[in-house]
């Protein structure tokens, strides 16, 4: 049996596990993937060295953090897609059909930059007690070049009216913007 122990060894393998958490919230996902992925695995290889000398156990608890970690970072990146599918639902419910709106959100968790973007409503789908609209959104990048236009993508999604509020109502709206977090 062993006992997990505070030792300095483990607070800084912690440490660097924070620190490297909060240096690549700014980049780009896929380094962040790999980025928290590389960092768990130091720390846990820190921890299990101080903790036992079984290359058994050791293993166990290397692979139990970095699972940790990676669930955590899947479960910021929903929030984050969540957050924006919230914005254009939110800009898309009150238009008529042919109208647009400019749609924008601030980030809770700073793993991506803030997100900003046009939506329109193409048509209305539904019927008695069932209201949705079907919209074309865009997803505008910031040029990099002062003046330019923005970098723009666009996507077509369904949002459905939910008592007051309008959410997002496509299962799969666009595997390249946001794979498979739904």
């Amino acid at each position: 049996m062993f006992t997990i122990s505070p030792t300095r060894a483990s607070r800084r393998a912690l440490a660097l596990l924070g620190l490297s958490t909060m240096a690549a919230l700014s980049g780009c996902s896929s380094i962040l993937g790999e980025g928290t992925g590389a960092a768990a695995g130091i720390a846990g290889t820190a921890i299990a060295n101080k903790v036992t000398d079984n290359a058994t156990v050791a293993t166990g608890i290397g692979l139990g953090v970095q699972a940790g970690a990676k669930a955590a970072l899947a479960y910021a990146q929903r929030q984050t897609r969540g957050e924006e599918q919230d914005a254009i639902a939110k800009a898309a419910g009150p238009l008529a059909v042919g109208k647009v709106a400019s749609w924008n959100v601030k980030h809770q968790i700073p793993i991506e930059g803030d997100a900003r973007g046009q939506v329109t409503v193409s048509r209305l789908i539904g019927g008695a007690n069932l209201e949705c609209k079907e919209v074309v959104f865009s997803i505008d990048t910031p040029a990099d070049k002062p003046g330019a236009d923005p970098l723009r993508e666009f996507y077509v999604t369904t949002v459905c009216r939910d008592g007051k509020q309008w959410r997002w109502a496509s299962a799969e709206p666009a595997t390249a913007r946001w794979g498979s977090l739904q």
